[in-house]
């Protein structure tokens, strides 16, 4: 533990503004979890995965407090798994993110003007709202480096120890949670639990990455000159000029590499086009660019 607390210290202060930030983006991704779990899924037992999913089934029957029941249930995990969650920065935001999802969840229904049944009995509704919700939550503790315990952690635990693809391992974390879920409340929520993980993945993953999609181009020509010149005079952006050659003719080619936005999709490939209609064009997508001509790289997290 003196090496955890040395290794923190050491690799940035505990009070700066990136600092403050990152908790300030965890504090408000908690605070949307806890609503969707207490808005959208736990009036109509819609189960969430993991802990979280097996603290509301334990809810169901004996009426413990879940936020309680999350935040112990996550203690052995972080324990056991704290070396596998990124060093001990990240470590410490997912501890602050666990806390304060457990405490949001335990003092929303406190407050007086909270509907504690939440605010319709429409099982998609509740599924569509509920994942949204919950998933742009995730996201913003992600966009903090942090995570929200239970699933993240058993996840990387099981990558580690296993080798299992994280994929695989929220399925299988998740997919006992959904099957108690279906015994305990019904078959049909069970298979609307799954939709709202869905979705919140989804979610999560647009709130992480935000709304800065652009488009790579990958450009084979054998008028590299022409085509390079028409992307960076007429778009005005860069161009890598790459060596290569074909595996089945063994001829020397160009390829040429871009970053565009996706509104330039349609004019880069009518100036190759005109440029060398032979050329072979790949558009790719990338979640964010940083550097000249889009995002300084100073705003990346």
């Amino acid at each position: 533990m003196e090496t955890f607390w040395k290794s923190f210290f050491a690799q940035r202060p505990v009070f700066s503004w990136s600092g403050l930030s990152d908790f300030g983006l965890i504090s408000a991704g908690a605070l949307l979890q806890a609503l969707a779990w207490r808005l959208f899924m736990v009036p109509v037992h819609l189960a969430n995965g993991g802990i979280a999913g097996l603290a509301q089934i334990i809810n169901y029957y004996t009426g413990w407090p879940l936020g309680v029941m999350v935040l112990v249930g996550n203690i052995p995990l972080f324990i056991l798994g704290w070396r596998y969650l990124g060093g001990p920065r990240f470590a410490l935001r997912t501890a602050y993110a666990v806390l304060a999802v457990s405490v949001f969840t335990d003092t929303l229904p406190l407050l007086p003007f909270f509907p504690a049944a939440g605010l319709t009995k429409d099982l998609v509704l509740n599924a569509l709202y509920g994942g949204v919700v919950s998933g742009i939550g995730y996201g913003l503790v992600y966009r903090g480096q942090g995570t929200s315990g239970g699933t993240d952690i058993l996840a990387r635990m099981l990558t580690s120890w296993w080798g299992i693809a994280i994929s695989q391992s929220y399925l299988v974390t998740d997919a006992l949670t959904m099957f108690l879920a279906g015994l305990s409340f019904s078959w049909e929520n069970a298979l609307y639990s799954l939709l709202v993980l869905y979705i919140s993945g989804v979610a999560a993953e647009a709130a992480t990455e935000g709304s800065d999609v652009v488009r790579t181009a990958v450009i084979i020509t054998s008028q590299p000159e022409p085509v390079a010149q028409a992307i960076l005079v007429e778009m005005e952006r860069g161009v890598t000029v790459i060596g290569a050659h074909g595996a089945y003719t063994g001829q020397a080619r160009t390829v040429l590499y871009s970053v565009i936005t996706r509104s330039e999709t349609a004019h880069l490939k009518s100036l190759v086009r005109q440029a060398d209609p032979q050329a072979f064009i790949v558009i790719g997508q990338a979640h964010e660019a940083l550097g000249e001509g889009f995002k300084p790289l100073s705003d990346g997290k």
